[in-house]
């Protein structure tokens, strides 16, 4: 990768940070872009190269984090619901548990689940607008997040081959190890 490259990254990277530290500080209404170009020691600039708004940041590191994802999921022809889609998707939502509680309790979680909702669509692949098997995607990604939720907010108490396992059993998802 070239300097360039790496050097925005970075520059991405701890604007993204600042603003996750600044958001444990203050509401995020009362965050500014000067403040929080400080914070991440990062010119305007580079900021308004990389970012339209404050907003823009979480819905780029949520983008970021998904695009990640889906480099790891099997997406076999025949079926996205898997134990090790779930399981994976379990782990995911450990590894960025402290994102996800933020999201959520800065009252961005709905954002979170919107995005989750698109990628899950993109994933699934297409379907007739009309199609009643649309509203399939919707509850699986709404239990998917709540159960997620619950569980990140409960402390991670179980294993995530566990609380996957119990989500697979409860929609009916052969549980394969």
């Amino acid at each position: 990768m070239d300097k360039r490259k790496e050097a925005n990254l970075r520059v991405k990277k701890n604007i993204t940070t600042a603003l996750l530290k600044l958001m444990h500080e203050k509401s995020f209404s009362d965050i500014t872009i000067s403040e929080l170009i400080g914070e991440a020691k990062v010119a305007r600039v580079s900021f308004y190269r990389n970012y339209t708004s404050k907003e823009d940041v979480l819905l780029t590191l949520i983008d970021d984090v998904l695009e990640q994802f889906r480099s790891t999921i099997e997406n076999g022809e025949d079926n996205y619901y898997t134990y090790e889609n779930v399981r994976r998707s379990f782990l995911y939502f450990r590894k960025y548990d402290r994102i996800v509680l933020d999201l959520h309790r800065f009252g961005y979680g709905s954002i979170l689940l919107e995005k989750l909702n698109r990628f899950h669509e993109e994933v699934a692949g297409t379907m007739p607008t009309h199609s009643i098997e649309k509203y399939e995607l919707y509850i699986y990604m709404g239990a998917l997040y709540n159960t997620a939720m619950m569980w990140i907010q409960d402390g991670c108490r179980e294993g995530s081959d566990e609380i996957a396992e119990l989500f697979c059993k409860a929609f009916g998802i052969p549980v394969t190890r």
